[in-house]
């Protein structure tokens, strides 16, 4: 799914000059912020609702005479002061960018052919095949990963051979991806790495995101594809130790997302994904994504539905908001949000800073706020939603009231 479009108009006060009809005096003018333009428009007095042009002039409005100086039926004072009137200005944001941190599995299990549930054409290639068209598919657009792979081929059980990722944050779509991942595919069977240094590929992987979000702020999450237990590396690496370290990730609003790639129900084969719900729900996000391997069809296509949903919930919804034009403020009383799917007429949002409503966003800060927050209710639909398209207006009129 490609992120949700976001528009913002922004609507100011403009101050007019005496010789624009206005009084010369201190009163309050007519012409004020009230619900409708201060008379702003096509030919008249403006209507209750706001101002919602975007054409590039000052005062909004389609063409027609400026009735500036006149009183708007449901103007009041408006706080504006004389001869001013609510004027449209455009400011542009987006959600907040998300970068996905990809530690991708390349031990011998995933495809040495050593044992009869390490066979390389029900795990390796359909995994591979479906984490290739992912990165290289047009709807992720909007999006940034990365690309680590462990175990790494020097210094498995050291946390700084993982911070230094094998494809570094790049914009999707793509190839550069596909490219790395034929690199590092093994030639023969006795090619592969061995160990799974899952705690470290952890460590490492959260180290990277922490330096680069000082200079790259956004959403991060971690998303590990791996088809087992922690090995190698004694206790440092066990599930334990990755929980903990994924937990210190969350507590940095790094969520971890965990795909893991099962044996194929083969004489013997080993259980080796039930523990990695343990690291998804120390992550923040619930259980691990299982792949079930023996159909190479099926699993790609089980493991592209587990990417498009970390794909939708991986969207931020998170929007700062933008600097004013010109210097000038806003009132955070005067927001307006609204949400609109595809060609269907936008549907207004509550206000609700406590996130009780059904459809409601709220600040991050009412008192002082920055950012405008999505409450979950609102923030799954959009994120489940590819024709998403949000609507930020900073009206002329009190739209909301905000808990003191």
């Amino acid at each position: 799914m490609r992120l949700p479009r976001v528009a913002l108009a922004l609507l100011t006060t403009a101050a007019v000059g005496a010789a624009c009809g206005g009084n010369a005096g201190n009163e309050p003018g007519g012409g004020g912020s009230g619900a409708g333009s201060g008379g702003v428009g096509a030919g008249g007095p403006s209507n209750s609702g706001p101002a919602s042009s975007s054409s590039g002039d000052i005062f909004g409005g389609d063409g027609g005479d400026l009735n500036l100086g006149g009183n708007s039926p449901t103007g009041g004072d408006g706080g504006t002061g004389a001869g001013q009137a609510c004027a449209t200005q455009t400011a542009t944001t987006e959600l907040q960018p998300v970068y996905l941190a990809f530690a991708f599995d390349v031990s011998g299990s995933m495809g040495a052919n050593n044992e009869p549930w390490h066979d390389r054409t029900l795990k390796w290639d359909p995994i591979v095949a479906a984490t290739k068209q992912f990165f290289a598919d047009p709807e992720s657009e909007g999006l940034t990963a990365s690309l680590t792979f462990f175990p790494s081929g020097r210094n498995t059980c050291s946390t700084r051979s993982y911070e230094r990722p094998d494809v570094a944050m790049t914009p999707l779509p793509s190839e550069d991806f596909a490219d790395a991942i034929d690199e590092i595919t093994p030639e023969t069977d006795d090619d592969w790495r061995m160990g799974t240094p899952t705690a470290f590929v952890v460590g490492g992987t959260f180290s990277f995101i922490e330096e680069r979000r000082a200079e790259n702020p956004g959403k991060y999450v971690i998303v590990l594809v791996t088809d087992g237990y922690p090995q190698l590396c004694n206790n440092e690496n066990s599930i334990n130790a990755v929980v903990a370290r994924v937990e210190t990730a969350l507590e940095s609003n790094v969520s971890t997302y965990v795909i893991g790639v099962a044996n194929p129900d083969v004489e013997d084969a080993p259980d080796n994904v039930s523990n990695l719900h343990d690291i998804a729900a120390a992550g923040g996000t619930g259980d691990a994504f299982v792949i079930d391997t023996g159909d190479p069809d099926a699993t790609a296509a089980a493991f592209n539905a587990a990417i498009d949903q970390i794909r939708g919930s991986a969207i931020s919804c998170t929007l700062p908001i933008p600097a004013a034009p010109d210097g000038r403020t806003f009132d955070k009383q005067r927001v307006r949000v609204t949400y609109t799917s595809g060609t269907n007429p936008p549907t207004t949002l509550d206000y609700d800073q406590e996130c009780e409503a059904e459809s409601a966003w709220r600040y991050d800060n009412p008192q002082n706020p920055t950012q405008i927050v999505l409450c979950d209710s609102t923030c799954g639909k959009v994120q489940a939603d590819p024709a998403a398209s949000l609507g930020v207006d900073f009206t002329c009129e009190d739209v909301i009231q905000i808990p003191l």
